[in-house]
């Protein structure tokens, strides 16, 4: 998803905003005066979360506001892992409020020893305060900090739960994470449904959090994943946010929502691999599966993998720990890649496609075209920080490894036909990577661009700090040309393109470092490529691609977009990738001009001058060409009123998927995608 970036003006250097001369005296030196204890303050529960929410949540921009979501339905989750819960209910209703039910045991509502609190009010204000640090409520866990209620209470501007157990049901209400009262309870009818279980509804503080807009579709990529994770659990998504809040309950039940996904999947983690290669060719009809209990030191952790191979030449694969998405991987992850080399490795010269002097197929050779999907369940995960991104567990490694290599041997040794299609596929791969080595070589040997031969006649930039630097791909000569002449030349760089550019969705690595144009991008970024990507080496920190606004230039703009999502996906996920909006009219109205960038605009300004009666006249601009160096800088260029979309990845599957349609070889799928999308067509005439 592209998200607009307003730029970036500069700080000022003096006046109010300088740093101040702290030379005069040693009382200025120290501030404004002393520096003692009573300087030091001391954050306590909930205050620390709402000063320092970045540190629970990640970010205070829509990132955060889901993760609030994730923290809710991962304690529901840890139910279901524990036996205890079967449905999930999640709805976004009207005005903001969140809602998520289940039907586990529900919170524990007695009185906290320690706390002197129910356990509800303990659970919900204390942080590091819950079931999972080895005191019997949960063998397994995503919650292991203790904090995810408390942190979503705190962030909340109003909350409410409700407990049912007992045959009673007990609700509290808070206010920025103060309870407003004790907890109240009241008998439940016996026809009550469920009998038991927890919801806590809860409106984000828009005090604290910027962006207070849910993405039904991200929201529903990760609750997808954890009803894969978990065969047998049953999680309801409903968005209600066209009812009205005042809607009695028959309104409501009358009503249809806006949207509702229902996830239930018998088939775990092997449907889900299914699922993620619906629209491609696979090597194998049915994925290889392993689910095994293994027990270490009197605990037990649970291995589940799936794999199945597809003809394409990109990797699809992701671990889990305790349902936890780790995007950055961890001990488990490199034990099932081990494990992977080296069963396929044992297999091909078991079954002579490997000669005794012939190398190893490499790690990388093994996982072209690979799905796979890894997920391990213990009673003790070590995550790197409360945003669960990375599991450290050393001992994970070696479980995950024996486990799978075990599994995958004796998999591939009963599938010898499958088997050696796999390994058919690696040994292709790895004669691709020996002829992509000597066209990096190629690339990596122009060095830092210094009196390199660059056909696309890269523009470089005075400014030799990549964090100040920025670098515009423009399509073709004349739209360069005007760049060039129009740019700020301390800190923009201008690489031209020649026509359209090869599609890398159907081409492996080699055959792309073949290709003039894209070998000229990666000297010009600096990062390199493959195995080689350093995204540390990146001389430009703002990669902005800036097309024509006509089909053509939508063409290439896709073109080189499956280039950075398939090799340089880094890039993409710090930040680094920008799409400049030119604009598409210059419109005036007697003497006074204007630029406008959509179609909307040009409609809205039209009604407007209609009450005006004054003459009107518009110029569309198909291509960045026909602009002039300062009209190009001024609308499209100049930090200080351009408009720049940031890319991002919001639902990786979806991403992955839709490039697999586009830009794949089956042009059925791709007609069927236009046939769907039609009436979203923008056509110039």
């Amino acid at each position: 998803m592209a998200q607009p970036d307003p730029g970036q003006p500069e700080l000022p250097l003096n006046g109010a905003d300088a740093a101040p001369d702290l030379t005069t005296d040693q009382s200025a030196a120290n501030g404004t005066g002393s520096y003692d204890a009573s300087d030091i303050d001391v954050l306590e529960g909930i205050e620390a979360v709402r000063r320092r929410p970045g540190m629970y949540i990640g970010s205070t921009g829509q990132a955060g506001l889901h993760h609030l979501v994730y923290e809710i339905v991962d304690n529901s989750v840890d139910e279901a892992m524990a036996g205890h819960a079967s449905r999930i209910d999640v709805t976004l209703q009207s005005d903001g409020w969140v809602q998520v039910r289940d039907d586990g045991r529900g919170i524990p509502t007695d009185q906290h020893a320690k706390t002197g609190k129910s356990a509800l009010e303990t659970v919900l204000t204390v942080l590091h305060a819950g079931g999972k640090f080895g005191g019997g409520g949960y063998k397994v866990s995503g919650g292991l900090h203790g904090v995810g209620a408390s942190v979503v209470n705190a962030l909340s501007s109003q909350l409410e739960v409700e407990v049912r157990r007992d045959r009673s049901a007990h609700t509290q209400t808070y206010v920025r994470g103060v309870p407003t009262g004790s907890v109240k309870r009241r008998r439940l009818d016996s026809a009550a449904t469920p009998p038991t279980g927890t919801m806590v509804r809860w409106i984000a503080d828009e005090q604290v959090i910027d962006h207070l807009d849910y993405d039904f579709n991200t929201l529903a990529q990760r609750f997808r994943e954890v009803a894969y994770l978990n065969k047998g659990l049953w999680i309801c998504f409903r968005d209600e946010r066209n009812f009205a809040a005042d809607a009695t309950e028959r309104q409501r039940a009358e009503l249809e929502p806006l949207d509702e996904k229902n996830f239930y999947f018998e088939g775990g983690i092997q449907s889900y691999v299914r699922f993620l290669n619906r629209d491609r060719e696979v090597l194998q009809p049915l994925p290889f599966h392993l689910d095994r209990e293994v027990g270490v030191n009197g605990t037990a952790v649970v291995v589940e993998v799936a794999i199945q191979y597809n003809a394409d030449f990109q990797d699809s694969v992701y671990a889990f720990a305790n349902t936890i998405n780790t995007h950055e991987g961890g001990s488990h992850l490199t034990g099932f890649r081990s494990a992977l080399t080296r069963a396929i490795n044992d297999f091909a010269r078991r079954n002579k496609q490997l000669g005794e002097k012939d190398p190893n197929i490499t790690g990388e050779d093994t996982r072209e075209g690979l799905t796979a999907v890894v997920s391990v369940k213990l009673s003790e995960p070590q995550f790197e920080g409360q945003t669960k991104t990375k599991l450290g567990n050393p001992e994970i490694k070696g479980i995950v490894e024996s486990a799978t290599a075990e599994a995958l041997a004796e998999y591939l040794d009963g599938q010898p036909r499958e088997g050696r299609r796999i390994v058919e596929k690696c040994l292709t791969t790895a004669r691709a990577r020996e002829a992509a080595r000597k066209a990096r070589a190629i690339v990596q040997r122009k060095g830092a661009l210094e009196g390199a031969s660059l056909p696309g006649k890269l523009a470089d930039c005075s400014e030799r700090d990549p964090s100040l630097s920025e670098i515009f791909i423009v399509e073709g000569p004349s739209a360069g040309g005007s760049a060039k002449e129009g740019r700020d030349r301390r800190t923009q760089a201008i690489l031209p393109l020649r026509g359209k550019v090869l599609n890398v969705e159907r081409a492996r690595l080699d055959k792309l470092l073949g290709h003039e144009a894209f070998r000229t991008l990666i000297t010009a970024l600096g990062t390199g490529i493959g195995e080689d990507f350093d995204l540390s080496k990146l001389r430009y920190h703002k990669v902005v691609i800036m097309t024509d606004a006509d089909s053509d230039g939508a063409h290439i703009r896709t073109l080189l977009l499956t280039f950075f999502f398939r090799h340089m996906r880094e890039l993409i996920e710090d930040g680094k990738l920008y799409i400049a909006q030119p604009p598409l009219y210059r419109v005036k109205a007697g003497k006074q001009a204007e630029w406008l960038y959509t179609d909307a605009d040009l409609e809205a300004f039209m009604d407007k001058q209609k009450e005006g009666q004054k003459k009107v006249s518009v110029q569309r601009f198909k291509g960045l060409g026909e602009m002039n160096a300062d009209q190009l800088w001024e609308t499209t260029m100049d930090p200080q009123a351009r408009l720049l979309w940031s890319v991002d990845i919001a639902d990786e599957h979806a991403a992955d998927d839709l490039f697999v349609k586009l830009m794949g070889d089956d042009p059925a799928k791709r007609r069927h995608f236009i046939e769907q999308h039609a009436d979203l067509a923008r056509i110039d005439v």
